[in-house]
């Protein structure tokens, strides 16, 4: 459910992106057999940056996801550097959209932290030390409270925060959530966007996420990709949503006049 990655598909390149810590794709590609999935997908992404992935349904966002994560065989290149230029391989949290899990499982989330991070059996009691572990993961995401409680019971947006508290242990340079804000109230997707917000202010994190909440992009996006197989427009929220590849796609005019 949640995955880092410490893979050797990532390069490491110390004088692009003029010395930021930066996450860069060029000219990526994706074939499954006969269907080509992602083709000449190029972009930098920069820590201390949110960035949402917006497109239609079958655009491609999840293969880019995987494929980021090194679960997919690429063409291109992928190349991860610190602004300090040392050679280091990146960490990315992952949180995948809508995890499936039995709601009727007695399981707390304390339980679930214990088994996922420390490899702990749930039939075990759960030493202290852990317990505090799960507490001081927990906050991060002001879910310190949920420790106790059944998965089953949590709301969506309790879930979303529980399960952004496991994508960052270990603390990871990128973060990536496919559509977090999916099953979420109103108050609860503020109280999300306000946190990530948060979270990428205080670690310095490059977050990568899919939404189709275009509503929401002006208020907590720095930028915004348009994938569709390829990526048709990368700038500020105002600049996709009032362009003409954006109107094109999903048949919507948001903007001031298509640009």
């Amino acid at each position: 459910m949640i995955f880092h990655n410490h893979e050797d598909t990532f390069g490491v390149e110390g004088e692009s992106c003029h010395g930021l810590c930066c996450l860069r794709l060029e000219d990526v590609g994706v074939t499954v057999g006969e269907a080509q999935l992602l083709h000449d997908v190029s972009f930098h992404l920069h820590c201390g940056e949110i960035t949402a992935l917006i497109g239609p349904n079958g655009a491609g966002k999840s293969t880019l996801f995987k494929t980021i994560l090194g679960q997919l065989p690429h063409s291109g290149t992928i190349q991860f550097h610190r602004a300090d230029g040392k050679a280091q391989r990146p960490v990315i949290g992952y949180v995948p959209q809508s995890p499936a899990f039995d709601r009727g499982d007695p399981v707390s989330v304390l339980d679930f932290f214990a088994a996922a991070v420390e490899r702990w059996p749930v039939f075990l009691p759960i030493p202290p030390k852990i317990r505090a572990r799960a507490e001081q993961c927990l906050a991060r995401t002001h879910a310190q409270g949920l420790l106790d409680k059944r998965l089953g019971t949590l709301s969506g947006g309790e879930l979303q925060r529980f399960l952004m508290a496991l994508a960052l242990e270990p603390l990871p340079h990128i973060l990536i959530l496919d559509e977090p804000l999916s099953g979420v109230d109103v108050e609860g997707e503020k109280q999300l966007l306000d946190m990530l917000d948060e979270l990428r202010r205080t670690y310095d994190l490059s977050i990568l996420l899919s939404t189709h909440d275009f509503a929401t992009l002006e208020g907590y996006a720095d930028k915004v990709l348009l994938l569709k197989t390829t990526l048709l427009r990368e700038g500020s929220p105002a600049e996709v949503l009032e362009s003409r590849e954006f109107r094109d796609v999903f048949r919507l005019d948001l903007g001031r006049g298509a640009r």
